[in-house]
C-alpha cells in the first residue's frame, strides 16, 4: 500500500492540499487495504490515519499496517482533535462522496469548537478514481479471476437453458453458478431479459418465461476480493430468425470494430465513436442510446469513462468494459459486452466466454 500512499500524496502536494479525508469505500480499501463498511482516512505528508468504530479495529490493525488505527464514534470530535494535533490548515474531501447533512454536521462542529486555526474544508472530485483507473499488475490478476469465473459460469448455463424457463430461474442458476466457481458474491444484480424485455438496458429479472426463437439479453458478473468482472451476451434459445441475426452482426460489428481500434491516446469520446459509427451507419444509431463502456475494478462503474462526451484520456493498464447495443421497443434488443485491457499496441480482450 505504500507506494498508493505515495501516489496520493503526490496528487495532495499538485492540488496544495495539507490533508485528505478519504470516505468512499472503494477509495478506503484502495489506498489502506481495509475491508470494512465504516470509517474514515486521513492522509496528511507525514501521517496516515484510518478512523473506524468499535466493530473494525481488530479488523483494520490487521488489514492496514501502514495506517494508525483509532476508535472513534458517531460524531465529528475525533476529526476536530486529530486537525488540532496534525495542524493542517487546507482539506480535501470527497465531494461526490461526502452527503450534505454529513458536512452540514462537520462545519457546525469546527464552527462550535474553539480551536484557533480551523481548516478549510475543500471539496474535490476523482482524485483517488484517478489513481484507481491504471491498474497494477496485481489488480490486473484478480480482474482476469473474476471474469473466468463469469466465462465458466455462462459456458456451463447457457446451452442448458430451455424455452418455458423464467428469466428469474435464470439469473438464479447464472449467480448459484458463479458462487459454485468461487465467486464472493455477484458483482451487481443479474440481468435476464427475454424478448420485448430486452428493450430495457436494466430490466430486472421477472416472471416471464423465455419463448423459442426470441432474443435473451445476459449481463452479470462476479465479485472476487473486492475485484468486479461484468459481461453480457445475447442468446437465442431455438433457431433465430433474420431479425435477429441481423441487429446480432450490427451488435457484433460494432464491438469487434471498437475492440481493433481503440488505442492508448484516444479520449473516451473517440472510442465511443469508433463502434457508434458502425450503429449509426446501419440505421440503427437512435437505439443505441448508453456509452460503449465504464472502466472496472473495485466498482463495477469507474473511470475511465467511453462514452461520447468522454474526455479523459485512455491510457495503458486501464481496464474498461466494451459493450454497444441495439434497442427496439416491442421486439427486444442485443448487446454484447466484453472487459478489456489497454496494451500499448491497442485493447487486449479479458472475456473468453463465446459469443
Amino acid at each position: 500500500m505504500n507506494n498508493r500512499l505515495r501516489r496520493l500524496r503526490q496528487v495532495m502536494a499538485e492540488k496544495d492540499l495539507d490533508a485528505f479525508l478519504v470516505s468512499t469505500p472503494e477509495n478506503r480499501r484502495y489506498v489502506s487495504g481495509f475491508t470494512g463498511s465504516a470509517g474514515y482516512l486521513l492522509v496528511t505528508q507525514a501521517q496516515a490515519l484510518l478512523a473506524t468504530d468499535f466493530r473494525y479495529i481488530e479488523q483494520a490493525t490487521g488489514q492496514s499496517p501502514d495506517f494508525q488505527v483509532i476508535r472513534v464514534g458517531r460524531n465529528w470530535n475525533w476529526f476536530l482533535e486529530q486537525s488540532q494535533a496534525m495542524a493542517f490548515n487546507k482539506v480535501g474531501f470527497e465531494g461526490q462522496n461526502v452527503t450534505v447533512s454529513s458536512y452540514n454536521a462537520l462545519i457546525e462542529a469546527l464552527q462550535a469548537s474553539d480551536q484557533a486555526n480551523k481548516p478549510s474544508l475543500i471539496a474535490t472530485s476523482g482524485v483517488i478514481e484517478t489513481l484507481r483507473a491504471v491498474k497494477e499488475p496485481g489488480e490486473l490478476m484478480l480482474l482476469q479471476r473474476a471474469i473466468d469465473i463469469s466465462d465458466k459460469a455462462l459456458k456451463v448455463i447457457v446451452p442448458t437453458i430451455k424455452p418455458g424457463e423464467t428469466e428469474r430461474e435464470i439469473a438464479w442458476r447464472l449467480e448459484k453458478a458463479m458462487r459454485e466457481f468461487g465467486a464472493d458474491a455477484p458483482s451487481f444484480d443479474t440481468i435476464v431479459a427475454a424478448g420485448p424485455n430486452g428493450a430495457m438496458p436494466h430490466h430486472r429479472p421477472s416472471d416471464r418465461p423465455v419463448q423459442a426463437g426470441e432474443p435473451v439479453v445476459i449481463d452479470m458478473g462476479a465479485r472476487l476480493n473486492g475485484y468486479c468482472s461484468d459481461i453480457t451476451r445475447t442468446i437465442c434459445v431455438g433457431e433465430p430468425d433474420e431479425m435477429f441475426r441481423k441487429i446480432y452482426d450490427y451488435v457484433l460489428g460494432a464491438q469487434l470494430t471498437a475492440i481493433a481500434t481503440i488505442k492508448p491516446g484516444m479520449t473516451g469520446g473517440e472510442g465511443d465513436g469508433m463502434a457508434r459509427q458502425v450503429i449509426d451507419k446501419a440505421g440503427h444509431g437512435e437505439t443505441f442510446g448508453h456509452s460503449l463502456g465504464h472502466g472496472i475494478g473495485l466498482a463495477v462503474h469507474e473511470s475511465p469513462w467511453v462514452g461520447p462526451n468522454a474526455a479523459n484520456v485512455l491510457e495503458e493498464n486501464m481496464v474498461f468494459s466494451v459493450e454497444p447495443g441495439i434497442y427496439i421497443t416491442g421486439w427486444g434488443g442485443v448487446r454484447i459486452e466484453d472487459l478489456v485491457a489497454l496494451e500499448s499496441s491497442g485493447a487486449r480482450v479479458l472475456s473468453k466466454a463465446r459469443k
